[in-house]
């Protein structure tokens, strides 16, 4: 099931997406006299971001036209706001290639900040001051209950579901630092340089060892192209990995990388990053 975070008729809901119709989860709920769902953020941190929940509210009320919207008529909100966004470098070989650089032989982990999330199709702002900026798609993973040292065997049942990611990255500043030995963080967490969505794909949809087809269009133009059936850690072995170390909280996003075909982008490029099973995260560069 796809679920997503949207404005309309003047209020902010949650809602289950059917083709072109949205059903109204939060309402659904309140009419059910079921635990609030206020929104995505406070689902997930309760751990009651569950397509049973979800299914049993739809077969109640999917009769009941108050509870459906065009999907056209809606503007999509920022999905959510997670506690961390952990990224992944390098996490595809032919990415490592282009940048000349080995590929690596454990998980690279960088942070983006929770500030930069936008939603789908709301604007990335592109500050020409800092020179050139890249879009970076990747299938990003959320996690749907606190997860702490969990085996890769048992990882899949600590996903919540699936979303796409862009992870903008202001170039020019991104090589300084690396050459100056800082980290990445501020070039990865301008404002706007994290746009989520469009919504999450519930786990069940998604075989987290399967291969889902990955692109990226610029204006129409296709700029990365690629499978996660060429991810160097699988999405299991990164939540087993990261959770030795850290522990994910219900909300946490891990983006497993993107693959080859970096080029920069300019005021006016619309960006398409897409995912099989998942959908288009639409997004356009404007100039501050």
């Amino acid at each position: 099931m796809k679920v997503g975070y949207f404005s309309g008729n003047g209020r902010g809901f949650a809602g289950a997406v059917f083709d072109d119709r949205v059903f109204d989860l939060s309402l659904a709920a309140s009419r059910a006299v079921k635990p609030v769902i206020s929104n995505l953020t406070a689902l997930l941190a309760e751990e009651r971001f569950d397509v049973k929940l979800f299914a049993e509210l739809l077969q109640s009320e999917k009769e009941c036209p108050e509870y459906w919207h065009r999907l056209e008529g809606l503007t999509f909100l920022p999905l959510l706001r997670p506690g961390k966004i952990i990224c992944l470098g390098l996490n595809y070989v032919e990415h490592a290639r282009e940048g000349n650089v080995p590929v690596p032989e454990e998980p690279i982990y960088f942070e983006k900040a929770v500030s930069a999330v936008i939603a789908h199709n709301q604007p990335v702002m592109y500050p020409p001051h800092l020179g050139r900026i890249d879009p970076e798609v990747e299938l990003a993973v959320v996690i749907g209950k606190r997860t702490r040292a969990v085996q890769e065997a048992e990882a899949k049942t600590c996903i919540a579901g699936y979303t796409i990611l862009n992870d903008m990255t202001a170039r020019d500043l991104q090589q300084k630092d690396i050459r100056n030995h800082h980290p990445w963080y501020r070039s990865k967490s301008l404002d706007t340089f994290c746009p989520l969505g469009p919504w999450i794909v519930t786990a069940d949809e998604i075989d987290p060892n399967g291969p889902l087809n990955i692109q990226l269009r610029v204006n129409g133009d296709v700029r990365q192209n690629s499978s996660t059936r060429h991810l160097v850690f699988k999405i299991p072995a990164l939540i087993s990995r990261i959770s030795e170390l850290i522990t994910l909280e219900p909300g946490d996003i891990i983006s497993t990388g993107t693959p080859e075909g970096i080029a920069p982008v300019y005021p006016g490029d619309v960006m398409e990053g897409e995912i099989e099973k998942i959908g288009i995260l639409r997004n356009t560069v404007k100039k501050i």
